[in-house]
C-alpha cells in the first residue's frame, strides 16, 4: 500500500508535514475539503483585499503548531504517546469544521438554535463512523474528556494553537503587522505542571505581545466597522430571502441553500447521520454568493436592492451610537425607508440594523495563562506581568452601531 504522507507548502509557516495515513485520510474527507471553499475571515476581504485565505489553510496551520507544541513538550519530558499526538493533531484539524459560509452569519439567519461548535462535534462523530472509530481519542480530547487536560488546552484555551495560527495567518493576509505573534518562541516556552499548560518565565514577554496583538486584531480586523456592516448587510439579505421563501415565493438557489431557506431547520433536526447535516456540509461561500447575484433580479424590491448593493460593495453605512435606539427613532427609520423605496414599514426593517460589538482579550474566569518561575512557583499572567493593565484586557469595550442602507439621492 502506498504511503500517503505529504508535504504542503504553507505561505505562513513554510513546509508542513502530514505524518501518517490516518491524518491524510481525515484531510481527504469531504467535510474537511469543504473548508477550502469557506473564507477564514468571512467578509473582511471587503476591507483587506488580501484576506481571501480559507479555513482549510487555518486548520492546516493549527495542526502544524500542535505538532510543534508536542515536540517542545516532549523535550521537557512530558509524556505524550504517538497515538495521543495523532489524536491531538486531528482534534485541532477538525476544530473549525462546523463553520458555515461567511463565519457566523448562518447561525443568525437560516439555522435556529444551532452553533458551529454543535455542528463541528456532529461532523467529527460522522467522520469517526466513516473511519471505523479511529477518531475516538481525538474526540475525547476535543470534548475535554481525555485524562490529559493539557492536550485539550492546546486546542481550546486562552493560549492555544488555534489562536496562535489565526493571529499569524490573519495578520499575514491582511497586512496588519500588529497581529504578528512569536508563535515559535511561545511553543518552545510551553511546559506542563499538574496537568495544566504553563509558560516558562522566559516567555512572559511573548505572552504579553500575544495578548496585545489579539486585542489589536479584534478592533482592527475582526470587528472593523466595515466588516461588521457587510456582515449585517448579508444577514438582512438572507433573512429577507427566508421570509420570501416562508411566503412560498420562488427564489433561485442551490439545493443545499434551498433546504435551509424553505424550512425552519432547528437543533433537533441535526445528528451525525441526518439530512440536515448532509445538506449543511454542502454549503459554502459559493452557494451564498451565486444566490445573491441572481437575487439582484428578484421581483421583491427589498431583496433586489439589498443584493445589488452588496454585490457592488455599496454596503450599509455605519454610525456610532451613544445609546440604544428608542422606539420612536426606530419608527422614524422605518418611515424614512418605506417612503424612499416605496415599501411597507415591515419590509423597511430589513434596511437597517442595530448592532453591538464587544471584545474580551483575557478572562480571569477561563483557563488562566500561567507563568512558571525557576523556583517552581506558578502565577497568572495578570499577576506576573509588570506592563499589562489587567483591567484594560478583561474589560469588554462596547461599540454600538446603527447600520443603514444607502439610499441613492
Amino acid at each position: 500500500m502506498a504511503n500517503k504522507r505529504k508535504i504542503i507548502n504553507d505561505p505562513v509557516f513554510g513546509f508542513l508535514s502530514i505524518p501518517n495515513d490516518l491524518i491524510y485520510d481525515v484531510l481527504q474527507h469531504p467535510y474537511v475539503q469543504r473548508l477550502s471553499r469557506i473564507k477564514q475571515l468571512g467578509l473582511s476581504y471587503l476591507v483587506y483585499p488580501g484576506a481571501t485565505h480559507s479555513r482549510f489553510g487555518h486548520s492546516l496551520g493549527a495542526m502544524h503548531l500542535m505538532q510543534e507544541a508536542i515536540r517542545s513538550l516532549r523535550l521537557k519530558d512530558v509524556e505524550i504517546t504517538e497515538q495521543e499526538e495523532t489524536a491531538a493533531m486531528i482534534a485541532i484539524l477538525l476544530h473549525d469544521i462546523g463553520h458555515g459560509p461567511f463565519s457566523h452569519v448562518l447561525e443568525h439567519t437560516i439555522v435556529d438554535g444551532v452553533t458551529h461548535e454543535d455542528i463541528s462535534l456532529m461532523m467529527m462523530l460522522r467522520i469517526n463512523e466513516d473511519l471505523n472509530g479511529q477518531l475516538d481519542t481525538a474526540i475525547a480530547i476535543f470534548k475535554n474528556e481525555y485524562p490529559k487536560h493539557f492536550l485539550h488546552q492546546l486546542i481550546s484555551s486562552q493560549l492555544d494553537v488555534d489562536r496562535m495560527d489565526y493571529l499569524c495567518r490573519d495578520s499575514f493576509f491582511t497586512g496588519v503587522q500588529e497581529g504578528r505573534v512569536a508563535s515559535e518562541r511561545l511553543l518552545k516556552m510551553l511546559d506542563v505542571r499538574d496537568d495544566k499548560l504553563v509558560v516558562q518565565v522566559k516567555g512572559i514577554y511573548s505572552v504579553e505581545k500575544f495578548l496585545v496583538a489579539r486585542r489589536l486584531m479584534y478592533w482592527q480586523v475582526y470587528l472593523h466597522k466595515t466588516s461588521v456592516a457587510a456582515e449585517q448587510h448579508l444577514i438582512k439579505i438572507l433573512s429577507r430571502a427566508k421570509e420570501i421563501a416562508r411566503e412560498s415565493g420562488e427564489l433561485f438557489c442551490s439545493p443545499a441553500l434551498r433546504y435551509f431557506l424553505y424550512q425552519n431547520v432547528t437543533f433537533d433536526m441535526f445528528s451525525p447521520t441526518s439530512e440536515a447535516l448532509e445538506q449543511y456540509a454542502l454549503l459554502d461561500d459559493n452557494d451564498v454568493l451565486s444566490a445573491i447575484k441572481a437575487w439582484i433580479s428578484s421581483e421583491d424590491k427589498v431583496l433586489s436592492a439589498l443584493s445589488k448593493s452588496f454585490i457592488n460593495r455599496q454596503l450599509f453605512r455605519g454610525e456610532l451610537l451613544d445609546a440604544p435606539l428608542t422606539d420612536t427613532q426606530k419608527k422614524e427609520l422605518n418611515n424614512t425607508y418605506a417612503k424612499a423605496l416605496g415599501v411597507s414599514e415591515e419590509e423597511a426593517q430589513y434596511l437597517w440594523s442595530e448592532h453591538v460589538s464587544t471584545s474580551n482579550t483575557y478572562s480571569e474566569k477561563a483557563d488562566s495563562i500561567d507563568i512558571l518561575y525557576s523556583d517552581g512557583r506558578v502565577r497568572d499572567i495578570a499577576e506576573a506581568s509588570e506592563i499589562l493593565d489587567l483591567k484594560a484586557l478583561t474589560h469588554k469595550p462596547i461599540k454600538r452601531y446603527l447600520f443603514k442602507y444607502r439610499v441613492e439621492s
